[in-house]
């Protein structure tokens, strides 16, 4: 009896995964790949025509709207020239700068603490005097000198 038991009893599944094979797996395919990837041309010779053409630059500095803490616009045309001015001087000297140059750049420049209000109408402003190109810079300091 005691042999008819040994025969019925079963072998215990072990839960153990070998991984030699996949590491041997991995190491062929890391020398293949080794071996392959200087021989791989990605790049595709092209013979450009010639040219003596420049490089676009904007000859002109950007326009800057700088709006302070206390809810104060200011406009820069020339760099370093920063005067104070109303909502309604601003679009209409906005308006008047559009009018000589269609595709001015307007920067717009916000102190940290200045209300959100305040910049949204600064941006509706230059919406309304037909600015194109509008960008918001971070002044360095934080406010607007």
């Amino acid at each position: 009896m005691s042999l008819s038991l040994r025969r019925h009893r079963r072998r215990k599944l072990k839960s153990e995964i070998n991984v030699v094979p996949y590491i041997d797996v991995m190491l062929v395919l890391l020398v293949i790949f080794m071996i392959t990837a200087p021989l791989l041309n990605l790049g595709v010779d092209v013979d450009l025509p010639k040219s003596n053409a420049k490089s676009l630059q904007q000859k002109t500095d950007p326009v800057v709207v700088q709006v302070d803490a206390a809810g104060n616009y200011f406009l820069a045309v020339k760099a370093g020239s920063n005067e104070a001015v109303s909502r309604d001087e601003l679009r209409a000297r906005l308006s008047a700068i559009v009018a000589q140059n269609r595709d001015a750049q307007v920067l717009i420049g916000a102190d940290a603490k200045a209300s959100y209000q305040t910049v949204t109408t600064a941006i509706d402003q230059l919406k309304a005097a037909g600015v194109q190109k509008v960008s918001l810079i971070s002044s360095p300091e934080g406010r607007a000198k």
